[in-house]
């Protein structure tokens, strides 16, 4: 098995490598970076192949490939999606010490050292959630949704696509997060929150509105 990771920018990914090749020997990783002073180079030992113009060539039956781009959720959503175009099969990166038990997922998924999920959370395709976070039982999480380390949102909450979330942002229970919202870092949130807002602070309070730019974080037709 060979497994491309797209975006070479955060020394963590390398230790979950090491960590990985630890269990399973046989699978070979190398990285994918858009930037074409990244290419042909090594990032902590690693190397960089090319950008998603290779996925095209490097596809096959044992290959597959994982986004882990999160600047933005529209850069994610967008770079996800020229790699199931060129025909490249989507896989996993997670931590090996992530407990899924009872929990569903799609594909494209990368998972930090630390990330807890409870019961009957269900994950969508092309999702990231960063090291130390929380989401509680019965949590539904969308597509191409983005949580950076520290989020903590409790049982019942609903996140739709696109969505990003601040670092230690907190969601109280049983609410609905729209499309495409981008809470800030930090931020309480008390009541639901409408598409495309951008909320911040305790209690969270909605700033403006993010471009209505895709509808929903689907990578598959």
């Amino acid at each position: 098995m060979k497994v491309y990771l797209l975006g070479a920018a955060n020394p963590e990914a390398v230790r979950m490598i090491l960590t990985l090749q630890r269990s399973q020997p046989d699978v070979q990783f190398a990285f994918l970076d858009n930037d074409p002073a990244k290419q042909g180079t090594l990032f902590y030992g690693v190397p960089v192949v090319g950008g998603t113009d290779k996925v095209a060539e490097l596809k096959g039956p044992d290959t597959r490939f994982v986004n882990l781009i999160t600047g933005t959720t529209a850069l994610r959503y967008r770079t996800t999606c020229e790699i199931v175009e060129a025909g490249g099969t989507l896989g996993n990166f997670i931590h090996p010490g992530i407990d899924l038990t009872m929990i569903t997922m799609g594909v494209g998924t990368y998972l930090q050292e630390g990330v807890i999920m409870q019961a009957q959370v269900s994950l969508g395709d092309n999702t990231s959630i960063s090291a130390g976070s929380v989401v509680g039982h019965e949590g539904q999480i969308g597509h191409s949704v983005f949580m950076a380390p520290g989020v903590c949102i409790a049982g019942c909450v609903e996140i739709g696509d696109g969505t990003f979330i601040g670092t230690n942002a907190t969601i109280l229970p049983r609410l609905r997060i729209g499309r495409w919202v981008t809470i800030g870092a930090g931020a309480v949130v008390t009541k639901d929150v409408p598409d495309y807002a951008v909320v911040v602070g305790s209690p969270a309070r909605t700033i403006k509105t993010n471009p209505a730019s895709f509808q929903d974080g689907r990578v598959f037709n």
